[in-house]
């Protein structure tokens, strides 16, 4: 058996409400600790959107309009916020099934969901980091950003990385340890450059603008460009997609670890 199913020792029901909570939290700052010492892992996924915005937003924008800037702030941010979820969620996850940690955590007294807020929480705070780096260097390509503004693109942010948990979790239950990185790149960065994050869409052609919307990306990066003061149309129905991507993709990931267990 190599997934996590419900732990009856450790049934919310016959545990004191402190313990529970206590058993939450404790997880959560272990599985943020160990990441926190993994900078192999952490410092690819959280500093490559600041390079790329440095590169691309900053030195190559120079000169241009500051909406070309304020553009790649919220498109670099949209960007950065996916991979914690995608890679916390589905590359650990794969190695933990296979090294069996999973089957360790099963038979431990805990909240069988103290494992994935963990992992979740994790997940939020480096997608909170992306964009506090980003916005930091958005300063030297001179974007003026209200503190409404920059407030709108970190709550953006630290809630978008949901829905690729959901998806991040999901492919973790398909792939094994070794493959997860691979078969997650070939889904990252196509659905990155299709959803508009790295030209705006109009320079695409119009068979990929068209599709554009079957990517959460995209609708991530519409509400980011509305939170930096780029107006956009249907923000309710964009929220509504990512909503409903995360609770499709978090259904499947369930029925897979059951599946397993």
């Amino acid at each position: 058996m190599d997934t996590l199913s419900l732990n009856p020792a450790a049934d919310n029901d016959t545990m004191p409400a402190g313990r529970v909570l206590g058993a939450y939290l404790a997880e959560a700052r272990s599985e943020c600790l160990r990441y926190l010492r993994a900078p192999s892992f952490m410092l690819p996924i959280t500093l490559f959107p600041g390079m790329f915005y440095l590169v691309f937003g900053v030195l190559m924008a120079k000169g241009e309009r500051t909406d070309a800037a304020r553009y790649l702030l919220a498109s670099y941010a949209t960007f950065g916020v996916m991979s914690p979820g995608l890679f916390g969620f589905g590359v650990s996850l794969a190695l933990e099934r296979d090294g069996g940690l999973l089957t360790l955590k099963r038979a431990l007294p805990m909240p069988p969901g103290a494992y994935l807020l963990g992992k979740m929480l994790m997940a939020m705070g480096a997608a909170a980091f992306v964009v506090l780096l980003l916005l930091g260097l958005s300063q030297t390509a001179h974007v003026s950003l209200s503190l409404t503004q920059a407030a709108a693109l970190l709550a953006t942010g630290v809630l978008g990385v949901l829905p690729f948990c959901a998806l991040g979790m999901f492919i973790g239950t398909l792939v094994k340890g070794q493959g997860g990185p691979g078969v997650l790149n070939l889904i990252y960065l196509p659905m990155s450059f299709l959803s508009g994050l790295w030209f705006p869409l109009p320079m695409l052609p119009k068979v990929l603008q068209q599709i554009a919307p079957v990517w959460p990306s995209y609708h991530l990066d519409r509400l980011a460009l509305a939170a930096v003061g780029m107006p956009q149309d249907g923000l309710a129905g964009h929220v509504l997609v990512l909503l409903g991507f995360t609770a499709a993709f978090l259904l499947l990931a369930a029925r897979r670890l059951r599946r397993y267990g």
